[in-house]
Order: structure tokens, then C-alpha cells, then sequence
């Protein structure tokens, strides 16, 4: 049986765009065997997501996962950089992260369960915390529909909410792996240099694919 169940997981990961084999390779290498079950218990949860039909609980998981994976740390301690933007696994295997690294880890994660990306952006935001204090931020959007309001998954608050009832957050631009976009409204059209210009994006997708992920 678990024969049959560590097939069946590793047929969806092909299926869906990730190399289970070869990022339990990366993980495991870089953070120890310890490491190795939390990605079975990313792994487990891109495979449970996968089976559900309601894209607002696949959201709703993806969010809590993360949300409790990640201590938030910002770069200068947790990667000794200023601005660092890390991947999946290095998240998940290291435990620590900013703003970016849990927007990108949900990112990735939804599109491991299959959804679209065409339905999912990241956006950089101005965050106000607690009186004229505003703050760089970034968090993820899911569009059920190119018209519908966006939901915002963050780190800042559990709850999932539509970015009307998030007048703290301020959107800058948003983008994914097929464009950047001015603002955060879905039925804009992609920069025509596609991602490019955002070269710390472009980075980090390409360590992506070396991990594993395709």
C-alpha cells in the first residue's frame, strides 16, 4: 500500500509541475534528513489540495500551511542579505522568511496543485501599520475570474479576504511568471517585456526549475 500511495504522489507531481525526486534531493541536502518530512508534509498537502474541487479551501490551505511554516524573519537575519527572495524549499527546509518569501511559497504551491497561472499574482504593496507608518509589502492574489475582486492570502493577517476589505494595503504592481502588471486589477494588460525588467524574479524562477519545480 505505501507502494502504491508514494506512486500515486509521485504521478501527480509530474502531472502538476515539480520533480518530487529531485527537490526532496534539494531539501534534504541543504537543511538535512530532518528536512525531508517536512516536504513529505508540503508534498501530502499539494496532493490533498489537488483533489479539491473549491479553489477557495485549496486557497485557505495553502495559506495556513505556510502561514505557520515561516517564522518571520526579515533577510539581514535570516539569509545575511539585504533583500533576499528565497524558494520554496529554501523556505520551507530553513523555517524563516519575510514578506516575499511566504507570498512566493503559496505562489508555487497552488500552481503545484494545479491551478492556474493566469489566476494568481503577487503584488507589491505599501502596507500602513498602525498610523501614518507605511511599509514595503507583498502578498499573493488569487482571481477566481479575470473580473472578480482578488483575495488576499498574507502573512500579516490569517484571514483570506477580497481587497476591498484590506484598506491598509496600497498596490504598487503586481506580477507573476507570465508578466508585470501596473496595479493589481486583473483585466490589465501584461508589460510586453514580460518579466525582464523585475531581474530578482527572473532569479529566483531560475533556481526554482534547478530545485525541481518545472
Amino acid at each position: 500500500m505505501l507502494l502504491i500511495a508514494a506512486m500515486l504522489l509521485f504521478s501527480l507531481a509530474r502531472a502538476v509541475g515539480f520533480d518530487a525526486d529531485k527537490l526532496l534531493k534539494t531539501i534534504t541536502q541543504r537543511y538535512g534528513e530532518s528536512s525531508a518530512q517536512k516536504f513529505r508534509d508540503w508534498q501530502k498537502l499539494v496532493a490533498d489540495m489537488a483533489k479539491l474541487e473549491d479553489p477557495e479551501q485549496q486557497i485557505k490551505k495553502v495559506n495556513e500551511f505556510w502561514n505557520r511554516r515561516i517564522q518571520f524573519t526579515d533577510d539581514k537575519e535570516a539569509w545575511a542579505q539585504d533583500d533576499y527572495w528565497a524558494t520554496p524549499m529554501e523556505s520551507l527546509g530553513h523555517g524563516k522568511g519575510d514578506c516575499e518569501d511566504y507570498a512566493i511559497a503559496k505562489y508555487f504551491t497552488l500552481l503545484s496543485a494545479g491551478m492556474d497561472v493566469s489566476q494568481l499574482r503577487l503584488i507589491y504593496v505599501k502596507a500602513k501599520l498602525g498610523g501614518a507608518i507605511t511599509q514595503a509589502h507583498m502578498v499573493l492574489a488569487f482571481y477566481s475570474d479575470p473580473e472578480a475582486e482578488p483575495q488576499i492570502l498574507d502573512n500579516l493577517l490569517g484571514e483570506i479576504r477580497p481587497a476591498s476589505r484590506r484598506p491598509d494595503l496600497t498596490p504598487v504592481f503586481s506580477f507573476n511568471s507570465q508578466g508585470i502588471w501596473g496595479g493589481a486589477s486583473a483585466s490589465g494588460s501584461a508589460s510586453s517585456t514580460g518579466t525582464k525588467r523585475l531581474s530578482r524574479w527572473e532569479e529566483l524562477l531560475a533556481r526554482a526549475r534547478a530545485e525541481g519545480f518545472e
